[in-house]
């Protein structure tokens, strides 16, 4: 595979609001690396409302636009139809929402969007819950979590919801999971899906230090501790149907993983093997789609 650089130009400038080890500040850093200062970027409800820092100031050097929560897929589209109707053909149209503003609140959006296939790249920035109101549950918080909603006592009874499959059965152009452990890769699928016509999708993994109960200085272990364990594995689908799997060689158990994080501090060993199971069955499941 050709060798990515990593742009030097900087379109997040310094001030910004995020917490120590905020994985989504180094994700934002990287992302518009990438998409360049020519981005305008709509913003849903999320820590990125607030992280830019207040009116009139902000440590973006694109243009943002903030979005109702629902909103991000229909925002996105009526921005490209106006810049269409100015034949401004450069400027990249882009999404940054989080896991509640896309795997719930606005998935009706972003469904929408998708099946008309319009031409914008929406960024799922994954930190799986509400991490801006305190930490509650989202449907991609990861089975048997901690969150103030579901507590120690009644952790989370569900496994995190397949958004890369929702999305790859809209038959959306490029779809791709990435996360700031690999740089390159991640630079490499934005720049790729910057080529590409229609409704791109990248879920972009995003440890939250506070809500995860986490080390600040453990954000890029976890990440790569993520892939090794395909808690959170990386790979691209092209038209909905042709899936390439970016495999790790270097595996490691899910309790690996889970013990740098103190929102499963409380599972037991059957807890841990419970994971364990519903991790190797989602990878099974992934490798299938690879090889149709």
């Amino acid at each position: 595979m050709k060798k990515i650089e990593i742009p030097l130009e900087e379109n997040l400038g310094h001030g910004h609001l995020a917490c120590a080890g905020c994985g989504a500040a180094i994700s934002m850093r990287l992302t518009l690396k990438a998409l360049g200062e020519k981005t305008i970027m709509v913003f849903p409800a999320s820590c990125w409302s607030i992280v830019p820092g207040s009116w009139p100031y902000s440590s973006f050097r694109i243009t943002a636009i903030h979005a109702g929560f629902v909103t991000a897929g229909a925002t996105a589209s009526g921005v490209r139809a106006a810049l269409d109707v100015r034949g401004d053909l450069e400027t990249q149209v882009a999404v940054w929402a989080g896991d509640g503003g896309t795997f719930d609140i606005g998935l009706q959006a972003l469904s929408g969007a998708a099946e008309r296939n319009e031409d914008f790249i929406y960024i799922c920035n994954d930190n799986e819950g509400y991490m801006n109101t305190g930490t509650q549950r989202s449907s991609a918080t990861p089975l048997l979590a901690w969150t103030t909603t579901t507590p120690v006592m009644q952790p989370k009874e569900n496994p995190k919801k397949d958004i890369m499959a929702i999305m790859a059965d809209h038959h959306i152009p490029y779809a791709a999971t990435a996360t700031i452990a690999y740089p390159e890769d991640l630079i490499r699928k934005l720049q790729k899906a910057k080529g590409i016509r229609g409704t791109r999708f990248i879920h972009l993994f995003s440890p939250c230090p506070p809500g995860w109960k986490m080390a600040s200085e453990q954000t890029i272990k976890i990440s790569r501790l993520a892939v090794r364990s395909r808690i959170f594995p990386l790979y691209e689908i092209e038209n909905g149907r042709n899936y390439t799997i970016q495999e790790e060689s270097r595996i490691v158990p899910v309790k690996e993983y889970l013990k740098l994080q103190g929102r499963f501090g409380h599972l037991t060993e059957k807890d841990i093997e419970t994971t364990q199971k519903n991790v190797d069955d989602t990878w099974e499941r992934l490798q299938r789609r690879a090889r149709c």
